[in-house]
């Protein structure tokens, strides 16, 4: 059955169709019904999508990755109750901004950490101690921070399935060679997180 579009027909109030969706999101933070809030938010390199859980900052995604797709892994990975809210990651937003105006050099932000476990979580929590801002580590170094030097290749898996990057900065891991490497937000986003902490540091 084709369901015909009312819109062609019945002029959409916009401003009715927020009042509505601003008490959704009300009722359903209210009734403890809002598993996964999310928003999107413009960036120096590109618009992000920012999604959390009531423990944490649960996924960040760029623009190069599909946003239906990435809420429909969430919704099955984690939960259907999945609502764009944007009050819920104000703080995470605002930190953000702070970052890539250069005047954060550390996240203040509760992570939730359901999408990354194991090993991957491992490297992903010695990353974020112990490879601090303006400074690379290759994925060798951060293999043995993380106690398995051999395990390279899955030090890089980590690094590339990171659900959290930024936050988690995976883009201060670094071929031996001092090249790159690949980047879930691609590498010109790379390029630009990495000279955004160059120049910070150089300017202090």
């Amino acid at each position: 059955m084709t369901i015909p579009d009312l819109t062609k027909h019945y002029p959409v109030d916009r401003e009715h169709l927020r009042r509505l969706h601003a008490r959704l999101e009300m009722n359903a933070e209210a009734g403890g019904l809002l598993d996964i809030a999310y928003r999107t938010v413009d960036s120096a390199v590109g618009p992000l999508l920012l999604a959390a859980t009531p423990r944490g900052l649960l996924r960040v995604a760029f623009a190069n990755e599909d946003r239906a797709g990435v809420l429909q892994d969430l919704a099955e990975r984690v939960s259907p109750r999945v609502l764009e809210s944007p009050a819920r990651l104000d703080p995470v937003a605002r930190q953000l901004d702070e970052y890539l105006d250069g005047r954060r050099r550390r996240f203040d932000v509760a992570l939730d950490w359901a999408l990354s476990q194991g090993f991957r979580r491992t490297v992903l929590e010695h990353l974020s101690a112990d490879v601090g801002y303006g400074q690379t580590a290759s994925y060798a170094i951060l293999a043995g921070l993380s106690g398995s030097p051999k395990a390279v290749r899955a030090v890089g898996t980590a690094c590339a399935t990171n659900p959290i990057p930024i936050f988690v900065p995976c883009h201060r891991v670094v071929r031996s060679d001092g090249t790159m490497g690949a980047y879930r937000g691609g590498a010109a986003a790379k390029r630009v997180l990495l000279d955004l902490e160059r120049r910070a540091r150089e300017c202090n």
